[in-house]
């Protein structure tokens, strides 16, 4: 009988751990990603400027610091990079707008990237897509995962909370993208890869059932290894599919009906929590209100600031963020009015 195999594009090493950026040199020594120690290293402002003064174990990199998050500061980057033919790689350190502007002028550059993280705010650390702003609208291009992932939890237990929360959200969120796609799977017979999904779900729910919070590295590695293999299952299914349903249309509709209202992981927690609801998965529903309320996130409309027949009117457009995109919103078919009166009954089911 022959061997089947699947080849799959992942990072050559990933390290969670408190002094992961102390050692980088021997990491990219051991992955043969740099020798020599001849990078380039892009930051962002702020906390950048810290981090380049621990950089003295890498004397051959060269330093660039960019305000990061938009498509021209990721052309401007590589820019930069585009003449210097002694880079061996790019790694990009500091938090999610930064190293989606690196992951996209490496990819631009035809460059290995390296991602070190030092706030853990969605998948964007191991994904291979990055969102960067173009004309004032976020949009999501596809692009070469990190060849390796470090996320340093000496950095990351310093950052804001609400940048960790936001990281709770996302990771969580995976749960109801995965149910999503199954339901389409179901329905439309839209093909499932059931290795990328399972690892989405294995993730999200070591998040989900964790009884630490953010105070602690032992939580905070179970969220950093959840947003990694996130990354991992949309590099395997070459989609974002495990990782982004209903729940992620809802906070892109909140995103722009309502702009400024919480963070992207953040209203993706309350789309999941909705989308649960709306599915009829109540064991699910009581352990995601449950997770969220521990982790002080939002749930409900007035948590977020809007009215229930607000929160509801975005529901309704959601499913326009992503067209063709089979969720559990398209299948309800439900209109504003309808959704507003299960909000209602969803929030006298809240713990």
């Amino acid at each position: 009988m022959p061997t089947f195999a699947r080849t799959v594009l992942a990072p050559i090493t990933v390290e969670v751990s408190a002094g992961a950026l102390k050692r980088l040199p021997e990491l990219l020594a051991d992955s043969r990603i740099s020798s020599g120690g001849r990078v380039a290293v892009a930051l962002g402002p702020g906390l950048g400027e810290s981090i380049a003064a621990e950089l003295d174990h890498l004397p051959d990199a060269t330093v660039h610091t960019v305000v990061p998050g938009s498509l021209d500061s990721a052309k401007e980057l590589t820019k930069r990079l585009r003449d210097d033919h002694r880079v061996d790689a790019l790694v990009g350190i500091g938090g999610g707008k930064l190293l989606d502007t690196a992951k996209w002028a490496a990819s631009d550059l035809g460059l290995p990237m390296v991602s070190v993280a030092t706030s853990l705010a969605h998948d964007g650390l191991a994904s291979p897509t990055a969102s960067l702003e173009r004309d004032g609208v976020s949009v999501s291009y596809g692009v070469h995962p990190p060849l390796a992932v470090l996320a340093d939890l000496d950095f990351i237990r310093q950052a804001p909370a609400h940048q960790l929360q936001s990281g709770i959200g996302d990771a969580l969120t995976n749960l109801s993208a995965v149910a999503d796609w199954q339901l389409s799977h179901e329905v439309n017979g839209e093909p499932v890869d059931g290795l990328a999904a399972a690892i989405a779900r294995t993730g999200a729910e070591a998040v989900l059932r964790h009884p630490g919070t953010i105070a602690d590295d032992a939580f905070l590695a179970t969220l950093a290894d959840a947003l990694i293999q996130g990354g991992l299952a949309s590099s395997m299914a070459g989609s974002s599919r495990p990782c982004s349903g209903g729940c992620h249309e809802i906070a892109h509709a909140l995103e722009a009906l309502h702009p400024g209202l919480a963070s992207h992981g953040a209203q993706g927690g309350v789309g999941a929590l909705i989308c649960t609801w709306l599915r009829g998965d109540k064991a699910l529903f009581q352990e995601l209100s449950a997770a969220l309320r521990r982790h002080g996130l939002p749930r409900t409309a007035s948590e977020l600031g809007l009215t229930t027949a607000e929160l509801a009117t975005a529901v309704a457009y959601a499913p326009r963020t992503r067209p063709g995109r089979y969720t559990i919103l398209e299948h309800r078919e439900l209109d504003s009015v309808a959704l507003e009166r299960h909000l209602t009954e969803m929030m006298h089911e809240l713990d």
